[in-house]
């Protein structure tokens, strides 16, 4: 029984990486990057993508603002160290391939920064407020849609820190995200890449379970796609933490590859 639940809950520990990365995505100026590549060459993917630190929150097209019916659908995965080592929850998640898990989220206009003071609200008089996600409701919405409204209690962010997120499960257990490093690319006005690695901690456990997390998504925009606003590509990469006893063994490669793709469309009346 003991090991049936530590198996339950690192299960739900994978699908809260994957609900927080959906949402804790990178910010900063748009540059030239390597992430189309690096979405092209899935499933071989040798290690981290190299990235800056994570400051700030991240700034959306304005064609993202808004609120949003988003359908993500788990379309392959893969493990590149399988059998020698295998990530928690990757065989029974090979259940959820084509499935669409469906959601409400939003996009609203807000302060990239915790705090910017008097030099902020006179900028905010000349030029529109930043499209931001907002992290609390989309991060609750999306961990009730997989996990069911008992399990999640709370999403909470960090007042202080964006890049930091607390979601509150049921029976005293917590996952604390925080974003590390982060790069943007933004080859176009209609596509918008984004790629971040993050450090997830789960508690609730005699002993606490650490790994590493890295998600690369491109937002694209389509005139010709009349079924969704905008869609999303996006891999995530799930690295072992360097207190696990097979990290060296794993030499900094992914030991599990998630790939989805998102739509959003606007929400039924």
């Amino acid at each position: 029984m003991k090991h049936y639940r530590l198996a339950r809950i690192k299960r739900q520990l994978f699908w809260l990486g994957i609900l927080a990365l959906v949402w804790l995505l990178c910010s900063g100026e748009a540059q030239a990057g390597p992430l189309s590549q690096r979405l092209a060459a899935f499933p071989d993917w040798s290690g981290p993508l190299p990235v800056q630190q994570a400051e700030g929150d991240l700034v959306y097209p304005d064609w993202m603002a808004g609120n949003w019916e988003m359908t993500t659908t788990l379309v392959d995965l893969a493990a590149p160290l399988a059998p020698d080592i295998q990530s928690p929850g990757f065989e029974s998640n090979q259940g959820l391939l084509d499935q669409p898990i469906r959601c409400q989220v939003r996009f609203i206009e807000g302060s990239a920064t915790p705090s910017q003071g008097f030099l902020a609200s006179v900028r905010r008089q000349d030029q529109p407020l930043p499209i931001l996600s907002d992290r609390a409701f989309n991060g609750l919405s999306l961990a009730r849609a997989y996990l069911g409204d008992e399990a999640v209690k709370q999403v909470k962010v960090d007042p202080e820190n964006p890049n930091r997120q607390l979601t509150i499960l049921r029976g005293d257990r917590q996952l604390e995200s925080t974003i590390t490093g982060r790069a943007t690319e933004q080859p176009d006005t209609d596509t918008f890449l984004t790629s971040e690695v993050f450090q997830q901690v789960f508690r609730g456990t005699a002993q606490p379970y650490l790994n590493q997390v890295e998600t690369t998504t491109a937002y694209k925009r389509s005139a010709e796609d009349k079924s969704a606003a905008f869609n999303a590509d996006q891999v995530t990469a799930i690295y072992l933490s360097p207190k696990d006893p097979a990290y060296f063994q794993s030499r900094g490669r992914p030991v599990a590859l998630y790939r989805y793709h998102l739509t959003f469309q606007a929400p039924s009346i």
